[in-house]
């Protein structure tokens, strides 16, 4: 090998070098994303928010979890905690500095449960895209799970042992039957701590240990009703809306919300014009409410 190609050997080999550490400086810092899916969702349904995610944080490991994918989205929610918490808990072990969660519709709550339930979780932010936070109830395309009733009339299946076997039903909160909807709902009511149980001081110092929480949703969702049920509020047994802050279990602190807020790691965010299936395809979204967060 002559001296001029040994010199460029060795500047070639240099450039390679520098390549590589500034690759990995870039990268360095990016956590793990893990997304969970909503109601008839399956991973497939995600691919455009992952090519976001990857285009703006080059290397970031994403999860899209395949499980309880489309018609097995209906199984108990309770019953899906366990699932994903057995999927999502390997990666959380593995990324030392913690992970991110990006929770669409139902799998809101799912994550919610998640965080909940898991005592040693790592989530540093907890995005909760478009999810029923506090409960759904209207006339929307979903309804046609329920063919013969009216929305006025699902609770006669719901607030049944045999509907609380249907995950939609785990958070349907009829605002006109609000002491079936306490007696019967064993998830989303102690999840909102509507109702006593014994692990509510646990399940509150989980949810805040979550560094940021981001709430999205918006007035043309279509599906969420009322669509701010997206940001905590719901509606009054008259159908008023009843902001996140007037909510009873905010104003008492009951699972941490309020002192999230306090501590100024609640962020909200409205879109108007985004329907309920487009919001995790739809880049302003994701640039403007999801992609600081995920550093």
């Amino acid at each position: 090998m002559t001296r001029a190609e040994m010199k460029s050997l060795v500047v070639i080999l240099f450039v390679r070098l520098t390549l590589t550490l500034f690759t990995a400086c870039s990268t360095e810092g990016y956590k793990p994303v893990i997304i969970v899916h909503g109601l008839f969702d399956g991973p497939k349904q995600f691919e455009i928010l992952k090519r976001f995610i990857t285009k703006s944080h080059p290397g970031t490991i994403v999860s899209v979890i395949d499980l309880y994918n489309h018609l097995f989205s209906l199984e108990p929610l309770w019953k899906q905690v366990e699932g994903f918490k057995n999927a999502v808990y390997p990666i959380m072990q593995s990324a030392t500095d913690g992970i991110h969660l990006i929770c669409f519709s139902q799998g809101g709550l799912v994550c919610r449960g998640l965080i909940a339930t898991l005592d040693n979780h790592n989530v540093h932010s907890l995005i909760l895209l478009s999810s029923p936070l506090a409960g759904q109830y209207g006339d929307t395309a979903y309804l046609k799970l329920f063919p013969k009733l009216l929305k006025s009339e699902i609770y006669r299946f719901c607030y049944t042992r045999w509907g609380q076997r249907v995950s939609i039903c785990n958070y349907w909160n009829d605002p006109h039957q609000r002491e079936r909807y306490l007696k019967t709902g064993s998830f989303l009511a102690q999840l909102n701590g509507e109702t006593a149980h014994q692990n509510s001081t646990r399940w509150r110092e989980n949810v805040l240990r979550i560094k940021t929480l981001i709430l999205i949703g918006g007035p043309d969702d279509g599906v969420i009703t009322p669509w701010q049920s997206s940001l905590f509020g719901f509606y009054d047994k008259n159908e008023n809306i009843v902001g996140m802050k007037d909510m009873d279990w905010y104003i008492k602190d009951v699972f941490g919300l309020k002192t999230l807020h306090s501590r100024g790691d609640l962020k909200e965010y409205i879109y108007s014009g985004v329907l309920h299936t487009k919001w995790h395809a739809n880049y302003t979204v994701y640039n403007e409410s999801i992609d600081e967060w995920l550093t």
